[in-house]
């Protein structure tokens, strides 16, 4: 007796052999070619398939042109009620093709219900998800790796697990925003990932926080973002990563003193983590309380010496209120410390060269020169090692400080098209307060969607 080829999702059964897609027990009617185009993205679910392999596959003695998955797409969307945005069953992969989103089970005869939450689940899955979430708590680009390997080998015991699949998209977020990997890449996977997970389990929130991320960070998409982070915390009220994040999103949008006091109670559940305590860091960095700022900064780097977030952002500050000489000695102090860690002497070396050059033109040009030799270090070849310089949005700040504000706007519009990370919160952050003034920069609010006045003490500080 042949074996039975059968797939299930949300309230679908897709009956290969017989070649009918039930919706309950009605039948929904494709077209034989949408039909197979649907049954070749169902049997990999998860996985892109890309255009080359569907025309392959649904013509494979034919020659058509690829248009024809769109219309065959557009009719399987239509018949399955995939109207939503963000999709429930179907993503389109930008020029590359299509991946099916859904959580699906596989028949294997029986004609039990699938019910996730009754299935027995290894304890080394919670495990390896707890692990991941610890890393990603604590802040540092440099446990990233190990979090994305803990969710990637939870997700590898149980597919179906849809924290992993959270976890996996907020691990990628943040390579995004360190710039381990190139954001845009990470936000695709992220996004993939974090929709999974939603179709597993919209109740879950893991999977609320993970999409609001993505819609946060990489989609600029702040009212989506709003209503995915609320429904978390409807869901967990004292979830640490939805509480941090849609503080995040609070500060965001201006509402400054809102968004401290999500985190702070995201603090009182997670008091010893360097991460916690960054984001409440720069909670007070957003707020100009710049000694606030350092206070909880040295307190992550008590507990991990090596958190470069909290690390610049004591930089930060001392750059921000013109303190030269703390500055200089700081940059010097955490560079020799990062030889011990890896940091390439030579490249180190460089570094601390041109801190002391730029003291030597501090002691004769004052803050506006020192300024301006620091933007002009966005050219120097011997400073080709530093990934910063290199980015539109950091070069926007260094020439927004030296008072070179075309070529500021000129990067800061390059960054906007980039949709960078960096910039979701450009209304409040201080390192954009010396572009504020010019009308040029209300106008890059406007393109963002972001409120162009939020904060009594902005600009005039």
């Amino acid at each position: 007796m042949a074996s039975r080829e059968a797939f299930h999702f949300d309230e679908f059964a897709l009956d290969v052999g017989e070649r009918r897609l039930l919706r309950g027990t009605e039948t929904v009617r494709l077209s034989p070619k949408a039909y197979d185009v649907l049954v070749v993205l169902v049997r990999q679910w998860g996985r892109l398939v890309t255009k080359d392999e569907l025309l392959a596959q649904v013509w494979p003695e034919s020659f058509v042109e690829e248009g024809i998955l769109n219309v065959h797409v557009a009719a399987l969307r239509k018949a399955l009620g995939d109207d939503t945005r963000p999709p429930a069953y179907i993503e389109t992969v930008v020029r590359s093709g299509y991946r099916f989103i859904a959580a699906v089970r596989f028949d294997s005869g029986d004609d039990k219900p699938f019910a996730p939450s009754a299935v027995a689940r290894p304890v080394e899955l919670y495990e390896l998800v707890g692990r991941g979430r610890s890393h990603l708590l604590s802040g540092s680009h440099l446990e990233l790796p190990a979090a994305v390997d803990a969710f990637r080998s939870a997700i590898e015991i149980d597919p179906t697990y849809a924290p992993a699949h959270a976890g996996l998209a907020r691990a990628r977020c943040l390579q995004a925003v360190f710039r381990v990997v190139p954001y845009q890449e990470a936000f695709t996977e992220a996004k993939a990932s974090a929709l999974r997970a939603l179709a597993m389990d919209s109740a879950s929130a893991d999977a609320q926080v993970a999409l609001g991320t993505v819609l946060f960070l990489s989609e600029w998409d702040w009212t989506a973002a709003e209503r995915s982070l609320c429904r978390a915390l409807e869901i967990n009220p004292d979830h640490t990563e939805a509480l941090l994040q849609y503080g995040s999103l609070q500060e965001a949008l201006g509402r400054l003193d809102d968004g401290l006091r999500c985190k702070q109670q995201a603090l009182a559940r997670d008091p010893r983590s360097p991460g916690v305590l960054v984001q409440i860091a720069i909670s007070y960095w957003h707020q100009r309380k710049y000694d606030e700022t350092q206070v909880w900064a040295r307190r992550a780097l008590e507990i991990d010496p090596k958190h470069v977030l909290a690390s610049q952002f004591i930089t930060h500050v001392y750059w921000r209120i013109g303190d030269v000489n703390r500055f200089a000695a700081w940059v010097v102090s955490q560079t020799s410390q990062a030889i011990a860690w890896g940091f390439p002497e030579e490249n180190a070396a460089v570094i601390k060269q041109v801190i002391a050059d730029m003291q030597q033109v501090y002691a004769t040009a004052g803050l506006s020169g020192m300024r301006r030799f620091m933007a002009d270090q966005i050219t120097n070849p011997q400073m080709d090692f530093d990934v910063l310089l290199k980015m539109a949005f950091f070069r926007a700040v260094l020439y927004g400080a030296a008072g070179r504000l075309d070529e500021a706007f000129d990067c800061l519009d390059q960054a906007i098209a980039d949709r960078d990370p960096a910039l979701v919160h450009l209304a409040v952050a201080p390192d954009w307060d010396s572009l504020r003034d010019d009308p040029r920069f209300a106008e890059c609010l406007r393109l963002m969607a972001l409120p162009s006045a939020v904060h009594s003490n902005i600009g005039n500080v």
